[in-house]
């Protein structure tokens, strides 16, 4: 719906709408968590025109090759079938943020290292440009390279830009190497008077409600005015951590997932708070998510629709162990919510979150692995008005004296028996005149 109302001071809200939320403040977040807490779009079809003159939703990327003068599209390797194995023929979406993991074998890694091109960085983005808009005849002006896409509305792609992260690896023979691939997309807008230069970019997410929470919509975070998705641990299919790929968070659904993280790199530094922080680094995700959407189209440069989620830490206790380092294992993400609005059409909002952390003492060089868990809890408290007393009867009116009808009846009776007796009376002087 595009209307929100919210609750009134007039005496017919109080049968009509839901009551005023409260506010959660850090000092009773555990107090509401305790009395409330307990355990745990159809998208619409894509009609494609025939011909348009930017980018929509969906449409495959155009790029042009200089040296063959070839039209091509932007592809990004996705796995295919049980193996996983990379198939590198998929185009890839505008406005469709993905990140995909597939596995390559060679048969020996020392040539294909030099040949193949899947190894070669520069195969990414060379010998190539990308179209702004998709016009077939037109071959515009070349642009920095893709997998982070600026945009502006009908006006097209306006930069874009690759990262790459690189590895040593060895073998000669029967070795494979897994790669992850991930596309962005950001929305460029003016630069407005007051604006921080931070906020002139915000990630091109979908809104998750309209204006409340949908359930199973992506919780809408923000980090440093960028916004993303909450996401929490994945594992790889042996168990592990995944660095690169994590769930998504959605509304209304609790979670609980579980990874193990191997210790044998961090343990080389044998400090106890360089572990700490690579492992709350990896509870938390790369970038730390500081600040929650209270509704599912929230703005990122309207603070009141965003609330700072509490984080609370572990507190370093004291162990029997004197080469101990206490290191999080646990990351519990609870969010309380309620619902406001008509009681036709009540919208779901966010009133509070907070990341509670759970420790355990570790000892140094006789670990290498750690079990890592992450939880996510949703707590309804939604205040549900008085129920109508349904329908108002009719209003019968009666006489002001209650006891008229009874006088009535009464008089009626007496009037009835002098009656009587004037009958027989006159009954018993007929009769002696008859007699005589």
């Amino acid at each position: 719906g595009g209307f929100f109302f919210f609750s009134s001071s007039q005496p017919l809200a109080k049968l009509n709408y839901f009551q005023q939320p409260q506010d959660i403040k850090e000092s009773d977040f555990l107090k509401f968590l305790e009395k409330y807490g307990r355990h745990s779009f159809l998208a619409p079809s894509q009609v494609q025109p025939s011909f348009s003159a930017f980018y929509r939703a969906g449409d495959p990327i155009l790029i042009y090759f200089d040296s063959s003068s070839v039209l091509s599209t932007l592809r990004q390797p996705i796995k295919m079938g049980a193996s996983g194995l990379c198939v590198d023929g998929n185009p890839a979406g505008f406005l469709d943020s993905k990140s995909t993991s597939c596995t390559r074998i060679f048969a020996n890694l020392s040539k294909s290292c030099i040949t193949d091109p899947a190894l070669d960085a520069a195969s990414y983005y060379r010998d190539f440009t990308v179209l702004k808009v998709p016009i077939n005849d037109t071959i515009v002006q070349s642009m920095k390279v893709i997998y982070e896409i600026e945009f502006s509305g009908t006006h097209g792609i306006q930069s874009v830009s690759v990262r790459f992260k690189v590895t040593n690896i060895s073998g000669n023979s029967g070795s494979s190497l897994q790669q992850h691939f991930t596309l962005h997309f950001w929305v460029s807008a003016p630069i407005l008077p007051g604006l921080l230069p931070s906020l002139t970019l915000s990630h091109m997410l979908p809104r998750s409600g309209n204006p409340g929470y949908i359930t199973g919509a992506p919780l809408l975070v923000a980090n440093s005015g960028v916004t993303q998705h909450m996401s929490i641990l994945q594992s790889e299919g042996d168990g592990s951590c995944s660095e690169f790929l994590r769930h998504t968070v959605q509304f209304g659904r609790n979670m609980r997932t579980g990874c193990k993280l191997s210790l044998s790199t961090v343990l080389e530094e044998s400090n106890c708070s360089y572990i700490q922080q690579k492992l709350y680094k990896a509870l938390q995700g790369l970038n730390r998510a500081e600040d929650l959407a209270i509704t599912g189209n929230a703005h990122s440069t309207q603070a009141e629709e965003w609330t700072t989620i509490l984080i609370q830490n572990c507190t370093v206790q004291a162990v029997n162990c004197t080469s101990c380092c206490m290191v999080p294992v646990t990351l519990e993400v609870q969010i309380l919510w309620t619902k406001v609005g008509l009681l036709s059409n009540p919208q779901a909002q966010i009133l509070g979150a907070r990341y509670f952390y759970q420790c355990h003492p570790l000892k140094f060089l006789s670990t290498s692995t750690i079990r890592l868990t992450a939880v996510v809890t949703f707590t309804d408290m939604t205040e549900w008005p008085e129920p109508p007393r349904g329908q108002p009867q009719r209003h019968w009116k009666l006489p002001f004296d209650i006891f008229f009808p009874f006088k009535v009846a009464l008089n009626l009776e007496r009037s009835y028996r002098g009656d009587l007796a004037g009958y027989f009376l006159l009954i018993l002087i007929m009769s002696s005149i008859l007699c005589f």
